[in-house]
């Protein structure tokens, strides 16, 4: 008996609110020279593994720059021991196989720990890698690119600063995460709500600067950031937009200011560490209504996908839908294993039979309509309309009110109100459960039919070429474009299925780049490769970038390698490195 996407409840147990979600152990230490009495192996890596150093820096300079760090921001904010380093690896690796591994971690709790701390990152030359919560694990986890680089922690630094009403915003620290805003807004009794992500550990701020995708109507076009605080790499503070003006009340209002819009530059870039940044908030609308629509023919997807472009752009549908195929909105309510217990792609008749017993169809779009009850109801016959005009569909809806959300049985309900939880975290384990991983693929295609059923066409092929199931996904970023997602699933106890994934992913990324499609974001072990995939006039981007990160970072110490993007130092010391 298997569970309906409509029965979804609580199948995972929430972590706790706020704070420590992802259990990072602070360690009190006597004294800053007490930090260096390490061990010689770290754990979760290789056997034969030492000590990670950064490039071209000696033991004695990094001991030299944690003495200092521990000086700056306090001996208990510096670690090194591997306990504390545990999180800071792809947590979908094979077991002992990590080489971009951290030689410690900081973790300031104020803008000017972060001046400090990046002061001395240049005296030494140590190369700095900034984490919010670092939960973005499809894409890499909490691991940094360059081995021996030093984490920057920002999970002390974890306070919404300023939540207004009037204005409807936010001010918030990177360590704020989705469970934090949330009950900070109802703490205050706020009319408010937050566009949030599916699992409520993650960052706002850091989800944020990856252009990672919310759902409510500011998501579109990834609207709700305004105003960053940065700190430049040689320690210097800035503020962006208005906020290059003192007590300027417009910085979290209003996204420009004079000249060159600058906020932009420090998203998905490593040209500067973002402090604090504005967040929009909605008003709570007098109805919310959670839809769901079936497609039971997957050859009706692709007019599906065109009507949805249609509605986008007439504004009635106004947030960003999900668009799940069998597999992938399976793998967030049970597991392959309760399938299918064969080697290779899952056989068409299961996932058929997935489909019929739990409801899914062959594709699933979960998705809300707010506002009014006059202007929802309006809305709904407008959809009903449009969409069941095509064969094989069906879609249902309920509406509810504001003291409904909280407690919505369905996750995928709640998120779309701004309710976080861990409920769908399942989907890590479709294929090896506990120990289940996965590397995700996330192509921006036209929001056309032909040009998904030409995506889906190409990564399905990829995907059985390889042995492996294709779980794939649309999420739109606006009425004009869709992120295709393709969640490329294995068990992280078998090596050669976890070499085979990431395998896969890199060829994707290849063969999408032929097509002329580019990844809205992508995986620490592929990023060069996503980057090299932008290559109009002989990569004249890459050269922009790299100018911009020279005369910024000329140190090259702020997240070398973020986004392909290379400073001269760690050009000139071999890197990128071939993978």
């Amino acid at each position: 008996m298997h569970t309906s996407v409509h029965a979804l409840h609580h199948r995972v147990r929430a972590a706790p609110h706020g704070g420590n979600l992802a259990h990072h152990r602070t360690h009190t230490i006597a004294s800053p020279l007490a930090l260096f009495r390490r061990p010689e192996k770290m754990s979760n890596t290789s056997e034969t593994t030492t000590r990670p150093l950064p490039p071209g820096v000696t033991e004695a300079d990094l001991d030299n720059a944690l003495a200092a760090f521990a000086e700056a921001i306090g001996a208990e904010n510096v670690a090194t021991d591997a306990e504390s380093l545990e999180d800071f690896q792809d947590p979908f690796q094979v077991p002992g196989t990590a080489t971009n591994v951290p030689s410690g971690v900081v973790s300031p709790r104020s803008t000017e720990h972060v001046q400090a701390i990046v002061k001395i990152a240049n005296q030494y030359k140590i190369p700095l890698w900034p984490i919010g919560r670092g939960k973005n694990n499809g894409y890499g986890g909490a691991a940094p690119q360059v081995r021996g680089s030093v984490m920057l922690s920002f999970r002390e630094m974890n306070k919404v600063l300023e939540i207004n009403e009037e204005l409807g915003y936010a001010i918030v620290e990177p360590g704020v995460s989705w469970y934090d805003l949330h009950d900070a807004i109802e703490a205050g009794g706020h009319n408010l709500v937050a566009s949030i992500v599916d699992i409520g550990w993650g960052g706002v701020v850091s989800n944020t600067l990856e252009h990672g995708l919310t759902y409510m109507p500011y998501s579109i076009d990834q609207a709700s950031h305004c105003g960053f605080e940065v700190v430049l790499p040689n320690g210097d503070l800035m503020r962006t937009g208005s906020g290059a003006m003192d007590n300027n009340p417009t910085w979290p209002l209003y996204k420009r200011g004079l000249g060159p819009t600058s906020t932009e530059m420090f998203m998905q870039s490593n040209y500067g560490i973002v402090t604090k940044m504005g967040y929009w908030l909605m008003p709570k609308p007098e109805t919310y209504m959670p839809l769901w629509l079936r497609v039971w023919d997957e050859e009706q997807m692709p007019a599906v996908v065109d009507a949805l472009r249609e509605l986008m752009l007439d504004g009635t549908i106004d947030m960003r839908p999900q668009l799940s195929n069998t597999l992938c909105m399976a793998s967030m309510l049970t597991t392959r294993a309760e399938w299918y217990a064969g080697e290779g792609p899952m056989p068409e008749e299961v996932i058929d039979k997935i489909a019929k017993e739990m409801g899914l169809g062959r594709w699933m779009m979960r998705f809300a309509l707010y506002g009014d009850e006059a202007v929802v109801d309006h809305n709904f016959a407008k959809l009903e309309a449009r969409f069941l005009q095509i064969p094989s569909v069906d879609l249902v809806g309920q509406k509810h009110g504001k003291e409904a959300w909280e407690t919505l049985p369905n996750p995928h309900e709640r998120v779309q109100i701004g309710v976080p939880s861990q409920d769908l975290y399942k989907m890590a384990g479709w294929s090896g459960g506990e120990e289940g991983g996965h590397v995700d693929f996330s192509p921006v295609i036209p929001l056309t039919g032909k040009n998904a059923i030409a995506a889906q066409k190409m990564m399905r092929e990829m995907c059985a070429e390889a042995g492996l199931d294709f779980l794939g996904g649309m999420l739109p970023i606006n009425a004009r474009s869709t992120t295709f997602i393709n969640v490329i699933a294995f068990d992280t106890k078998n090596p050669e299925q976890v070499a085979n994934a990431y395998a896969l992913a890199k060829r994707m990324v290849a063969e999408a780049g032929k097509r002329g499609y580019g990844e809205y974001r992508a995986h620490l072990s592929f990023m060069d490769l996503a980057a090299d995939q932008f290559g109009f006039n002989d990569h004249a981007l890459r050269r922009f970038n790299e100018t911009i990160k020279d005369t910024l970072d000329p140190n090259g110490i702020i997240a070398p390698g973020k986004s392909g993007i290379w400073g001269t130092r760690m050009r000139e010391a071999g890197f990128p490195q071939q993978m």
